[in-house]
């Protein structure tokens, strides 16, 4: 399948994939936008159209989201996991297990990503945090509540993105095994240094870090969409084929992740509506250091992956996941530790409410920039094969 091109004879795209049927209706390339819905091109509107239904939702029709908050163990919304589910599931159900070895042929992409997410990023939040919501913003903000917003802010920190860094990586073209290889890594280490940097930052020595959550969130955003993506693919391809498999389900479905997307942020802030109502100016103070994170940590992933010469597949999908948070974990921690009603919690809704646009923007971004990393890709018979899913 080609892409769709207003120029009369324009220089490939490197990667462009031919018989991968996402990357033409989720392109988002200047190049290529003319191609999309009118539902791709205007999603961030309809992201801010579904933050106001959320907390209209959650101010007129309270019984919607309490009814929905019942549906919850560990601390994780299972109604929010099941959309989180739907969104993940088109980029699982492309993943070729057979390419995922590949992966270890291109270390620099897992070693810049892991290194960024877990030595740099949880002590620029802090710091960027603690001048902003404790010097910078002291007489606007009591002392004792911008500690608890640096609290949570930090548990943000903390908690690289899992399950979301799937759609920024479904919207960039990212190389699906690649990115799961990216994922499956930094859950591993989460697992391990989610907890002792918590303690550092917030220097204390007792905290109680809620394994069960954290235990249950790999298991619903990671290891069933990743088994029910296999086994779909699999049964697929062995009734239909490979070619009604990319040019006739991949197009059908391809809608279900920003429908997803847009149904999950309702449901968010009906939950939290009522706490950002009441909290105008504050939302809009904490809001300052962690969009400044983000754009940070972007751009430092962004550009090791460029000098490192990884390419876009691997350098868009890495750098998204340390800019972007666990916010179903860090949300959760933070009403574990502190309380619901606690600024920490506040915090932490407040990554929420700042990271979908911001990192839609990104994403803008990394499409407009996919040319710098041409040089990059592997040309047949020289370098690592890209370790893409998709067609086999």
């Amino acid at each position: 399948m080609s892409e769709r091109r207003t120029d009369p004879a324009p220089p490939a795209d490197p990667d462009a994939q031919p018989a991968h049927p996402v990357a033409t209706s989720v392109d988002l390339a200047p190049e290529t936008t003319g191609g999309l819905s009118t539902f791709e091109r205007l999603l961030s509107v309809w992201v801010a159209l579904a933050i106001v239904a959320g907390v209209a939702i959650g101010q007129w029709l309270p019984a919607v989201p309490e009814t929905l908050a019942r549906f919850e163990y560990a601390q994780v919304s299972l109604p929010v996991a099941v959309l989180i589910w739907a969104m993940i599931f088109p980029m699982m159900v492309q993943i070729d297990f057979g390419a995922i070895v590949g992966a270890g042929r291109e270390p620099r992409g897992l070693l810049i990503t892991s290194g960024v997410n877990w030595l740099v990023k949880p002590f620029t939040m802090f710091a960027i945090s603690y001048l902003f919501l404790i010097v910078l913003f002291a007489p606007l903000i009591p002392e004792d509540l911008a500690r608890e917003y640096l609290a949570g802010a930090i548990l943000l920190g903390a908690a690289p993105c899992t399950a979301m860094v799937f759609v920024w990586s479904y919207l960039t073209r990212g190389d699906a095994a690649y990115t799961l290889v990216q994922v499956a890594v930094n859950d591993l280490i989460m697992l391990v240094a989610f907890a002792p940097i918590v303690v550092l930052l917030l220097g204390i020595s007792d905290i109680a870090v809620p394994w069960d959550t954290v235990a249950l969130s790999v298991v619903l955003y990671i290891v069933i969409p990743l088994a029910a993506g296999w086994a779909t693919r699999v049964a697929l391809i062995r009734r239909k084929g490979i070619d009604w498999f990319d040019q006739v389900f991949m197009r059908r479905i391809a809608p279900v992740t920003p429908t997803g997307l847009i149904i999950t942020l309702v449901l968010l802030f009906a939950f939290q509506g009522e706490v950002i109502l009441d909290n105008p100016l504050h939302i809009a103070l904490i809001a300052v250091p962690l969009v400044l994170q983000t754009v940070l940590i972007f751009a430092v992933t962004y550009k090791l992956m460029h000098l490192a010469k990884v390419r876009h597949g691997v350098a868009a999908p890495g750098a998204m996941i340390g800019a972007s948070n666990f916010f179903e974990l860090a949300v959760a921690a933070a009403i574990a530790l502190f309380g619901l009603q606690s600024g920490a919690a506040l915090a932490t809704v407040v990554g929420v409410l700042v990271e979908v646009p911001l990192m839609l923007a990104l994403v803008r971004y990394a499409n407009r920039t996919r040319r710098r990393f041409a040089a990059f890709e592997p040309t047949a018979g020289a370098g690592p094969a890209p370790v893409q899913g998709g067609t086999p």
